[in-house]
């Protein structure tokens, strides 16, 4: 298309549309008239005049062409600064565009006396229709709550009410004890730093103790010792000890049996002034049961209407919020290791580029349903009031033990504000097709 024309009619900037690399990418070529350039060069030039400093010259006093020719190359920076994000912002605003990522800045030609040129490549979100989305039905679960699952609940309140009694005289440790050792534990293969703990108290045969434990450790008396090994599987949930093996050297420092409160009123009065008897302990038991499981339900029953809707409506995600989402997949997924134990030096080992790769499916169907939750909202004219986005600052600042006012002011420099409207604008929407598919 023509550009010198153009540019004078339209906010004085030449465009032209380039086919697309990706359904979500526009390319623009915009061309800044020369008149402008140079009217903009002669007010950076004067700048530099203004502050430049040369030996042989006061400040200030610096001959044009000596400035330019020895800030050739920071004037020409700064006027590319100036003009390039000021002339792309209103040729996007001219063709309707909104991009949603930093433009790409290709071919970018600028001459003394010539107009400025350049080529901008950015994504924008997808346009498409979502027909019939209040049609989606999801069959719930029934929420159902046994009096033998109330009676293991309570089972288990009366387990974590447990106290411990020492067995006295010789006996040895069987199924059901708990042993009180110290131990010392060193890995076999690499030889690190032993972990020596002064007392730790084991359950043998337990539900959760490592089996060579409960093995050395059965038959044993206060005061033996016992030496094993234990090779930990890949998967073990301590990333510290996963795929390792740790020798110990164990000495059981006494016997302990469990003791379990008595199931009557009079212990069910002591674990609040709102149960008179065991059976209001129960009535309690299984509302809280119920009430969770009601919640499990209704979480699977959206996370199968978000795939639904993933499913029905086909149109192209931008690259650049997948990326985004990929970055906070790994994020939490660290965080997560790091709070198992996660040593900075096994994280050289990881191949990033392998597990950026594992999250992009995953992250692009999020995306999706992010931007499917958004168009629901737009379509049911969805709005956060100010009272909403108060609550849930105040909720992140008590969280974070600091002032409402702190994490609103950081959160408006971040466009975290942005983000809690948008996630509790979806999330009223995802609850507007579930309360409507029952």
């Amino acid at each position: 298309m023509s550009t010198t024309e153009e540019t004078k009619n339209e906010n004085n900037a030449g465009t032209e549309q380039a086919e697309t690399v990706n359904p979500c990418q526009r390319e623009i070529s915009v061309e800044i008239p020369a008149e402008v350039v140079a009217d903009q060069q002669k007010k950076v030039l004067a700048n530099y005049v203004k502050h430049a400093r040369v030996a042989g010259f006061r400040k200030g006093k610096v001959p044009a062409t000596i400035v330019k020719q020895r800030f050739a190359e920071d004037i020409q920076k700064d006027l590319i600064e100036q003009l390039v994000p000021k002339y792309f912002r209103q040729e996007t605003e001219r063709q309707k565009l909104s991009p949603i990522s930093q433009p790409q800045i290709t071919h970018l030609e600028m001459n003394d006396g010539q107009p400025l040129k350049f080529t901008a490549t950015f994504e924008v979100l997808p346009e498409f229709e979502i027909p019939g989305y209040r049609d989606i039905k999801i069959e719930r679960e029934q929420v159902t709550v046994s009096d033998e699952d109330v009676e293991h609940a309570l089972q288990h309140l009366q387990e974590q009410q447990a106290k411990f009694i020492d067995v006295e005289g010789e006996s040895a440790l069987q199924d059901g004890d708990y042993a009180v050792i110290s131990f010392k534990g060193t890995g076999v293969e690499d030889g690190g730093e032993p972990v020596e703990m002064e007392e730790v108290l084991v359950p043998i045969a337990g539900e959760n103790t490592i089996k060579e434990f409960s093995e050395n450790l059965r038959g044993a008396k206060p005061g033996d010792e016992r030496s094993f090994d234990v090779a930990y599987p890949a998967d073990f949930n301590d990333q510290r000890l996963a795929g390792k093996t740790v020798h110990y050297d164990v000495k059981v420092k006494g016997i302990r049996q469990r003791e379990l409160p008595e199931l009557n009123d009079e212990w069910a009065q002591k674990l609040g002034e709102e149960f008179k008897t065991v059976e209001d302990l129960r009535t309690r038991i299984r509302e809280g049961m119920e009430a969770e499981r009601r919640h499990q339900a209704e979480h699977k029953a959206k996370d199968r209407m978000i795939e639904e809707l993933v499913n029905r409506y086909d149109f192209p995600v931008p690259q650049v919020l997948v990326e985004h989402q990929i970055d906070q997949r790994l994020d939490r997924g660290l965080r997560a290791l790091a709070a198992q134990g996660l040593r900075q030096e096994q994280l050289k080992n990881m191949d990033f580029a392998r597990l950026r790769e594992g999250q992009r499916e995953a992250a692009a169907r999020e995306v999706k349903a992010s931007l499917l939750l958004d168009k629901i909202a737009d379509a049911e004219n969805i709005e956060i009031g100010e009272e909403e986005i108060a609550r849930e600052v105040e909720a992140v600042a008590r969280q974070m033990q600091q002032t409402p006012e702190a994490v609103r002011a950081r959160m408006e420099q971040s466009g975290g504000l942005d983000r809690i409207r948008e996630r509790m604008r979806n999330e009223k929407a995802l609850d507007l097709l579930y309360q409507q598919s029952a």
